[in-house]
């Protein structure tokens, strides 16, 4: 995907969470807790500032996954996703990090939103 294509694409998504949950993600980090907060399924609440760093680590683990970086495990005892490496993720530059995890969110919406 072309960086400008990405930046369009993103800002297209960010419209729709806006109209999806009254209020436009202010970044990549806001998007990825709000799907955390989907893949944990116990619904909307208040998380400690170590429940949401989880809560994003499960989000790049399921965006990921798309494309066979992370693997699902299964819950653990209190319910939350657990996840193995399957592969590396690939070494780059902040933004080339920045525009994967982009594509995968994007692709993550795309499936969940149809």
């Amino acid at each position: 995907m072309i960086t400008k294509n990405i930046d369009e694409a993103w800002d297209e998504l960010l419209d729709q969470l806006e109209l999806l949950v009254g209020k436009r993600p202010a970044d990549l980090n806001a998007v990825l807790f709000l799907i955390g907060i989907q893949e944990l399924g116990k619904g909307p609440k208040r998380f400690s500032k170590e429940a949401k760093q989880d809560l994003m680590h499960i989000a790049v683990c399921r965006v990921l996954s798309q494309s066979g970086y992370y693997t699902f495990e299964g819950y653990d005892k209190d319910g939350w996703p657990q996840w193995i490496l399957s592969k590396p993720i690939p070494h780059t530059d902040l933004l080339t990090q920045e525009n994967f995890l982009k594509e995968h969110i994007i692709s993550y919406f795309q499936s969940e939103l149809v």
